[in-house]
């Protein structure tokens, strides 16, 4: 099974082809084009929603064709298409669900609408064996930062979440705090290097048993750190703290490793926290799987080694390069609905909100015509 897919959500304009083998369940990327709009949204250190979906309706033609091409296949030779539908920016998901809508009842095959999510964690199977179930997720990227349990079924259940920033937001803000460009997560990290992670000490908040994540608290610790407390009033009048030392190279570093070492830990922490509470329940997971950009984080991904070496657990991690946006995780997750028999009809809208709690399961998908 060829699926083509397509990812919009916010400011990649994607395209892939990913062969699903029908005996072993196997993913296999044929090809993956991405067109990164980093230099249109760095001048305002931030994605502009109107410009990156302006962006999607221009790239996304050339981008499909060169992903076909690059596959080797036309698009007599797909068997369905995939797009990233939900979670994202609205106006950068209609242009791919329209595109993707408009290929599908073109050439009469199956549509299916992908839940961003989910998608990142399919990444970790691609081009390997499939990911073994039950199993623990954890979804840690620029708008999203969620703990996931994945049944023996497939059925996905979200078990904890950010209630603030998402991990990667988190970066991004705490770069430009420090005054690193865009984008802040990766600048962040190599800022970080040969920097004193004991610099700067943050608290780990505790939320919904230890299953649940906040970042905002991290953030403004670190704008303490670099611009100074605020004044605060007493029975004696305001009181003016003192200046914060200058932000040298050194401390910059300094509060950069200190700032990723907190966020590294509260994501280990949580997915410790889940792995620890199904074997409690006697549902031991028989793999981690871990998806989203943050994941790219070299010491995230040691300390999710570290933490699946201590409970004997597997960990599949996605390439770094299926971490960030892209659409072979889109086609992937489209690849592995067809197969349960799922599809998606035209009436299909983008969602600026995930799926997962709605519990959604598809149709039935329609025979493919006949030449």
């Amino acid at each position: 099974m060829l699926v083509l897919g397509l990812e919009t959500s916010c400011d990649e304009t994607a395209a892939s082809v990913v062969e699903r083998c029908d005996h072993t369940g196997r993913l296999t990327e044929r090809s993956s084009v991405v067109a990164t709009q980093e230099a249109i949204h760095a001048p305002w250190g931030g994605v502009v929603p109107e410009a990156a979906s302006r962006a999607h309706a221009e790239r996304w033609l050339p981008v499909a064709r060169l992903a076909l091409e690059r596959a080797g296949v036309s698009l007599r030779d797909v068997s369905g298409v995939a797009v990233a539908a939900q979670p994202g920016l609205i106006g950068s998901l209609l242009v791919g669900v329209s595109a993707g809508k408009a290929l599908a009842w073109a050439l009469g095959l199956p549509f299916v609408g992908v839940d961003h999510v989910v998608a990142h964690l399919v990444a970790a199977a691609i081009d390997g064996d499939p990911i073994p179930l039950p199993a623990i997720g954890l979804v840690a990227s620029g708008g999203h930062t969620s703990l996931l349990r994945l049944g023996a079924d497939g059925g996905l259940t979200l078990i904890g979440h950010t209630v603030d920033d998402a991990a990667g937001e988190a970066f991004d803000k705490a770069a430009a705090i420090l005054g690193l460009p865009h984008p802040g997560g990766p600048n962040l990290e190599v800022a970080a290097r040969g920097g004193d992670a004991s610099a700067l000490r943050f608290t780990t908040p505790h939320i919904q048993d230890g299953l649940g994540f906040s970042f905002s608290g991290y953030k403004t610790a670190l704008l303490y750190a670099v611009r100074g407390a605020p004044a605060r009033q007493d029975d004696r009048g305001r009181i003016q703290p003192a200046a914060p030392p200058p932000l040298t190279d050194a401390r910059r570093a300094d509060l950069a490793a200190s700032f990723q070492h907190a966020i590294v830990h509260a994501l280990a922490r949580g997915l410790r926290k889940a792995v620890e509470a199904d074997l409690a329940a006697g549902e031991p997971a028989k793999a981690i799987v871990v998806g989203g950009g943050v994941c790219a984080n070299a010491q995230l991904r040691a300390r999710i080694e570290a933490l699946g070496a201590e409970r004997g657990v597997p960990v599949r991690l996605p390439d770094p390069r299926h971490c960030t946006d892209n659409a072979s995780m889109i086609a992937a997750a489209g690849a592995e609905r067809l197969a349960r028999g799922e599809c998606d009809g035209f009436e299909l809208g983008a969602r600026s909100i995930s799926s997962l709690a709605r519990g959604y399961r598809g149709r039935p998908a329609p025979a493919r015509p006949t030449p």
